[in-house]
């Protein structure tokens, strides 16, 4: 990955729109969209949508083949594993053995590889460069966070009924919310109704 800057801009179809940083590539793309209750959420509805998220940095892909229906699949089903994996670590639960599975699968295939370019100061990916490459690396990066130092710091937001995961990348490790700007600022005004309102 080029650059360690994660997070991208989500979408509420109620209307409004917040920068959320998951605080790891592979836990932004888990926030694509979804299954049932969070297929109004969905923003991969076609094979070159998939490929759009993925030009964006700091993957920055250019894909050298067109993203097929077959790896837009696989994609999403590798975000529902990474989704129930992150939850599942986030509440102390054991991983769903069908997301490790998902997860192991992906990351079978080989990942993007990373190319200097002739001027030795920027970098891309080695071509062919293929959907199933970068779905890889999302995967790997995910059995990395999952089996690494950051386990213990994968995390739901702590506003009402917010479904977001992030890993919390704070050195204090107090993260608590999605965002500031959206439930951090929702709790602090809720909070503040509350003592107006126990006040004589």
């Amino acid at each position: 990955m080029r650059a360690n800057a994660t997070g991208r801009v989500l979408h509420d179809p109620k209307g409004g729109s917040f920068r959320f940083d998951a605080g790891a590539v592979c836990l932004d793309f888990a926030h694509t969209g979804g299954e049932g209750r969070y297929a109004i959420f969905e923003s991969l509805h076609e094979p070159a949508d998939l490929a759009e998220w993925l030009a964006q940095p700091p993957l920055a892909v250019a894909m050298t083949a067109a993203v097929t229906a077959r790896e837009l699949t696989a994609a999403k089903a590798l975000r529902q594993a990474i989704w129930d994996a992150a939850h599942a670590r986030a509440s102390g639960r054991p991983l769903p053995a069908s997301a490790i599975a998902t997860i192991n699968r992906a990351a079978i295939a080989a990942p993007l590889i990373p190319e200097l370019a002739a001027d030795g100061t920027t970098a891309g990916w080695a071509p062919p460069v293929r959907a199933t490459q970068a779905l890889s690396t999302l995967a790997r990066e995910m059995i990395e966070l999952l089996a690494g130092p950051l386990a213990e710091r994968i995390r739901e937001c702590a506003g009402d009924n917010c479904p977001l995961v992030f890993v919390d990348t704070s050195r204090p490790g107090a993260r608590r919310w999605c965002a500031m700007e959206r439930c951090g600022n929702r709790h602090k005004l809720r909070a503040l109704r509350a003592r107006q309102a126990m006040e004589p």
